[in-house]
């Protein structure tokens, strides 16, 4: 099912039908403050296996993980950088992902992530509202391996077709620039993808980060 979410009836019964579907463990298709993301809860394996097999991958790359709210990070990691929380608190809803050690006590299996896991708190209503319903999600793009990332829920739907539950339209994407991800691992934040937000920034809060190699 497509909900337009544009209006105020529809988007009710569509946030409400995709929190039942990943409650369930079935998969969602929704907006971000980049591109349309396909997505499943995080703490069940069998629909971390369903989102892989909607976009046709083989590898079994651990999904980005996205949180409701920023204090969400606090239970996922067993200890926060200083650096990880001032650029939460920076930029975060938007668009950037920070690469952080999970807690190793979290029952839920992503893929070999060697203890760390990719997180972003969203700048989007829509995924807010279903994120602060269900919790953590595994969420990637809404799209086939090989194929463009979808600007609408509708062109994710020509692609995933019934391997998606429910998918969430809200109009084109407003900024499809992917998110910066910055690896707060190390002793030195550095990053590993530029995107939305411009290292300048970044520089601006933690003036001690590694941009990106090449």
């Amino acid at each position: 099912m497509l909900y337009d979410c544009r209006t105020t009836a529809d988007r009710d019964r569509g946030i409400a039908a995709a929190v039942e579907a990943v409650k369930s463990g079935e998969l969602v298709v929704m907006p971000t403050d980049t591109v349309y993301g396909i997505g499943a809860d995080a703490f069940t394996p069998h629909a971390i296996t369903a989102l892989h097999q909607a976009r046709s991958v083989t590898s079994q790359v651990p999904p980005p993980v996205l949180v409701g709210s920023r204090h969400t990070l606090d239970g996922l990691v067993y200890s926060l950088p200083k650096a990880a929380r001032e650029l939460a608190d920076a930029f975060w809803p938007g668009a950037l992902t920070l690469y952080v050690e999970h807690s190793p006590s979290l029952q839920w299996d992503l893929g070999d992530t060697g203890g760390q896991v990719a997180v972003r708190m969203p700048l989007h209503p829509v995924a807010l509202e279903v994120l602060r319903e269900v919790g953590p999600m595994a969420v990637t793009t809404a799209n086939k391996t090989g194929r463009l990332a979808p600007n609408t829920a509708d062109e994710a739907r020509d692609q995933l077709e019934y391997a998606v539950r429910v998918y969430l339209e809200a109009g084109p994407a407003l900024d499809p620039a992917p998110s910066t991800i910055v690896d707060v691992t190390g002793d030195v934040p550095r990053v590993l993808r530029n995107g939305a937000v411009p290292f300048e920034k970044l520089r601006d809060v933690v003036p001690e980060i590694v941009a990106a190699e090449g």
